[in-house]
């Protein structure tokens, strides 16, 4: 109820009306979707609430448009993409990394050949998440140690994984990105994973750091490692690396790096290295005068637009994409297969830790159908 109030006057703020509110009970969702005036739910909420509250969406027949990830449970991904087989009814996970601007001039590269045969990429999640992961219950972000019940916001839900589960927590960010360009799902598909977790230090030690010893959450055994890395291996031979790290101090990243038998872009450095490009041999150059000249044609056709919106602009292109979707009847630019594999990451690689960093194959989610599948983002400057 206390969120539900601030965002209605966030609207009412900005001399909106006020939205409907569909809060009576846990299932109140249920009525929002089977009203007949909408034709797609974006879903922002608690990751044990997207599948639920996707496959109802679907189910009434409109789209679903599912914050990141998209299911915590491995059944949770065949669910989404047996009810889209089932019904028709597309979900699309809003994973706006995908689009950044950056990233979007590196597909346009690799799209165009300049890094040769990709081989191996490298990703993830690596941001100092402890002032999300706890408050003092009345603001958002830090101000003291508490999360569940005690905490507000993202700290009231989302803390409480970390306790849990030992995986890598949150991969689409990074993995999105790069099964775009590896084709995943569309001519390449996901083999198998191995994953690695620290031990689990860091979110003990803020608590004792700023809550004291004797604070009762100071007891508290979290799971998941501090550091939790998974190589994934792809049926057509490449391999990725993703890093979730969200529980130490340090610089925002997602570490990408894209390498083919011509070159390689890093992202952390911002540099690039393509074999009889680069000015210089065993040099690095400066990334951003290729990033200009490969710019996508999406930021290019719609850099106004997307300037002001959120996460400098990405939140724009991602909800524009789901939008012209509905608005076209046709397939989201990232599809409910999409969302299955680069979700399913989560829970597999908490198999793969639990069993002393053993192989775990990876469903395929297509049921074969990647093998003639083509690819379907961010093709042109349309959406």
């Amino acid at each position: 109820p206390k969120a539900i109030a601030i965002a209605n006057k966030m609207i009412s703020d900005k001399g909106r009306p006020s939205a409907a509110i569909y809060g009576k009970n846990e299932q109140d969702f249920e009525n929002l979707a089977k009203r007949l005036d909408i034709d797609g739910v974006v879903i922002a909420t608690p990751w044990e609430w997207h599948v639920p509250m996707a496959l109802e969406v679907m189910k009434q027949g409109k789209y679903a448009g599912v914050e990141v990830s998209a299911t915590v449970k491995l059944q949770e991904s065949w669910d989404l993409v047996n009810m889209f087989e089932k019904t028709g009814s597309h979900c699309m996970i809003l994973e706006n990394v995908c689009y950044r601007r950056d990233v979007l001039a590196t597909l346009n590269m690799v799209r165009q050949g300049m890094f040769g045969s990709l081989n191996h990429v490298q990703c993830g999640y690596q941001h100092d998440l402890r002032e999300v992961k706890f408050n003092n219950g009345t603001q958002a972000y830090g101000g003291g140690v508490e999360f569940g019940e005690k905490g507000f916001s993202e700290a009231k839900w989302r803390t409480q994984h970390s306790v849990d589960r030992n995986g890598d927590l949150y991969p689409t960010h990074g993995l999105g990105p790069v099964a775009e360009m590896l084709n995943i799902n569309r001519g390449n598909q996901f083999a198998y994973l191995t994953s690695m977790a620290t031990p689990s230090q860091g979110l003990h030690e803020y608590i004792v750091n700023k809550g004291g010893a004797d604070h009762p959450n100071a007891k508290v055994n979290f799971k998941c490692g501090d550091i939790v890395q998974t190589m994934i291996k792809c049926v057509n031979g490449e391999t990725i690396l993703i890093t979730h790290d969200t529980n130490s101090p340090r610089p925002y990243s997602l570490g990408f790096r894209v390498q083919g038998t011509k070159g390689l872009w890093m992202e952390d450095n911002k540099s690039i290295y393509i074999e009889g490009v680069s000015t210089k041999a065993h040099r690095w150059d400066d990334a951003k005068p290729y990033l200009d000249k490969y710019d996508h044609p999406l930021w290019k056709t719609h850099f106004a637009d997307a300037e002001n919106a959120g996460h400098g602009g990405i939140d724009y292109f991602v909800l524009r994409g789901f939008i012209e979707a509905i608005k076209n009847k046709v397939a989201p630019p990232i599809d409910v297969y999409d969302a299955a594999a680069w979700s399913a990451i989560s829970p597999l690689s908490e198999q793969s830790i639990a069993k002393n960093s053993a192989s775990i194959k990876i469903p395929d989610f297509t049921r074969g159908k990647w093998k003639t599948n083509k690819p379907i983002f961010a093709l042109n400057d349309s959406y």
